[in-house]
């Protein structure tokens, strides 16, 4: 059994200028004669401390998945064998964590186990999708041409997942911001102005009163509302987890939204045409390839509605005909698919409606984007600007009637 890899940080000299890094095996001295070797004069050498808390580092991410598909499609392409080209990605890694979890593929696929079956032991990173079609192109003898599609649907699928949360994130960030300034200003502030005004011994107007009364709510049951947050934060990721019918109703109701339901309409269409376009090209048959394209819909009308497309064309049903009957597709999509199946060419039309949808969506960010600053301008002037009215209208009547 191999002995445990461990790694070392280091500081010293190189060609005279000052130098440091991290080198990995199981035997510091050795490690330090590479060192030697390679021009640099250690003056400090030592175990890579370990997180305080024990936490494994960072996470592995879909992006950093698709970072080690390309990597490895490259390197096939080049004319690398499997073991050997495993082993170098590994090395080229930063993330120790993805380092970790090459090098244990790479042990599997040394001791004769292939490569698909190797990727179905770690699922929490490589989903049925990616396996199936890695296994595909190993029966077919075409890994590294299969790997760079791949490599090329998962670039696609982060790249439109961060356009959407993008979309998402913005309005979000920006009205929690503007609650927070909000209730800063009505805690801390108003008060400052309720003390001024029991001085005065006149009537206050009604829209000071208004904001006096919430300010004074706020001070004695804050946390009320804190907790109410945070319950009802808590209360939606429980009920996403254990209630399909819950999950069902809000993506339903969120696809129907403007603006933000069309960016998400037109991502789900995106997502269904690339992942169908990338199986089906793989090689992988048409009714399986829809069971991979149901799970990856991310949209749960979605997965149910080609889960009945797949049980249609399991009947001899047409794609682009059970596609229609969902009512659930963009005339486009429907078009496409049609010329696709017609034409032979399947794949090439969805990954044209692919693009075509990633595009739209693209397009919608960077709109949306443009219509929220005047509308952010505007949400902030109600906000702050109506708090602040309210607070010097007595003070503008009080001179007034001076």
């Amino acid at each position: 059994m191999a002995a445990k890899e461990i790694t070392y940080v280091w500081k010293g000299t190189k060609k005279g200028q000052k130098a440091q890094g991290e080198v990995t095996g199981d035997n510091p001295t050795i490690l330090k004669t590479q060192l030697r070797r390679q021009g640099v004069v250690v003056t400090n050498f030592k175990r890579k401390p370990q997180p305080l808390f024990g936490g494994g580092g960072k996470k592995i991410t879909n992006a950093d998945i698709a970072i080690f598909t390309r990597q490895m499609a490259t390197m096939l392409r080049a004319g690398v064998p499997l073991v050997q080209a495993l082993g170098m990605v590994a090395e080229g890694l930063k993330h120790p964590n993805l380092e970790k979890l090459v090098k244990e593929i790479e042990e599997e696929v040394a001791s004769g186990t292939p490569f698909a079956s190797a990727l179905v032991k770690h699922p929490e990173y490589f989903d049925n999708l990616y396996c199936s079609l890695i296994e595909a192109g190993e029966q077919a003898g075409a890994l590294e041409t299969l790997l760079a599609r791949v490599a090329t649907y998962k670039e696609k699928a982060e790249e439109l997942k961060k356009k959407i949360k993008k979309a998402l994130s913005y309005p979000i960030a920006v009205l929690v911001i503007a609650c927070i300034c909000t209730g800063i200003l009505l805690v801390k502030v108003v008060p400052q102005f309720a003390t001024t005004f029991s001085s005065f011994g006149a009537e206050l107007p009604a829209f000071t009163l208004f904001v006096l009364g919430i300010s004074e709510s706020l001070q004695a049951t804050w946390y009320l509302y804190v907790a109410g947050v945070f319950g009802l934060g808590f209360m939606h990721k429980q009920l996403t987890i254990k209630s399909k019918k819950y999950v069902a109703l809000m993506d339903g109701n969120i696809i129907k939204m403007p603006v933000i339901g069309d960016i998400l309409y037109n991502g789900v269409i995106a997502r269904f045409a690339r992942t169908l376009s990338t199986t089906f090209a793989a090689g992988v048959p048409l009714v399986e390839a829809l069971d991979s394209v149901a799970g990856a819909a991310g949209n749960v009308i979605y997965e149910n509605g080609i889960n009945k497309i797949q049980e249609d064309v399991t009947g001899g049903t047409p794609l682009n005909v059970a596609m229609r009957s969902s009512g659930l597709f963009p005339p486009l999509a429907l078009q496409m698919t049609s010329i696709g199946e017609e034409s032979g060419a399947l794949d090439d039309m969805l990954e044209r409606v692919a693009t075509h949808y990633e595009g739209a969506v693209d397009d919608a960010v960077d709109n949306l984007t443009a219509m929220l600053e005047p509308f952010i301008m505007s949400v902030l002037a109600v906000l702050v600007g109506g708090i602040l009215i309210a607070m010097y209208l007595p003070i503008f009547q009080l001179g007034a009637v001076m």
